[in-house]
């Protein structure tokens, strides 16, 4: 399946919104309560990517929105930044996950001075945990009550790759 990035736009708020807020999405912290809140968030990404900390892209397959992906860099180590990556119900199991993880690292490699990228999922996502290992990262550790998913905290799995 070809897929692309894209900078997210505010016209992407609704199939946000949807993906997000879909009943067997368990593992994603963000659930927009509205498509408006979704585009109050799209515009802040927008500033955050204006000013070099967070670089959210959409996923897109067939020139529909299916996902977002993206990374945050460290604002206490800039050599280090962490991953994301989330994709619609009905792409699951397909290595959509794994495509964009190696395109987010590319874009890193050829943009930014990154030496080190995190990838953190809560315990209980094997499928995060299965795009992390097929993309060549190593599992570190684990972190205790790291990611907040609605009003509970969960273990997490902290996996990392050398770029440089």
């Amino acid at each position: 399946m070809k897929i692309k990035l894209r900078k997210p736009l505010i016209s992407d708020a609704k199939s946000y919104y949807e993906i997000l807020n879909h009943p067997e999405f368990y593992f994603f912290p963000a659930k927009p309560k509205s498509i408006r809140e979704e585009k109050d968030f799209l515009r802040k990404a927008k500033k955050q990517m204006d000013e070099g900390t967070h670089y959210p892209f959409a996923i897109t397959a067939h020139g529909k929105h299916i996902g977002g992906g993206g990374f945050i860099i460290d604002q206490t180590r800039p050599y280090v930044c962490q991953l994301g990556f989330f994709v619609a119900r009905n792409y699951w199991g397909k290595g959509v996950a794994t495509q964009v993880v190696k395109m987010l690292e590319e874009y890193i490699r050829e943009n930014l001075d990154i030496v080190r990228i995190t990838i953190c999922m809560a315990k209980e996502n094997l499928a995060s945990q299965r795009v992390a290992i097929k993309a060549g990262y190593k599992k570190e550790g684990l972190m205790k009550k790291y990611v907040k998913i609605g009003e509970r905290y969960h273990d997490a799995y902290l996996y990392a790759k050398i770029i440089k």
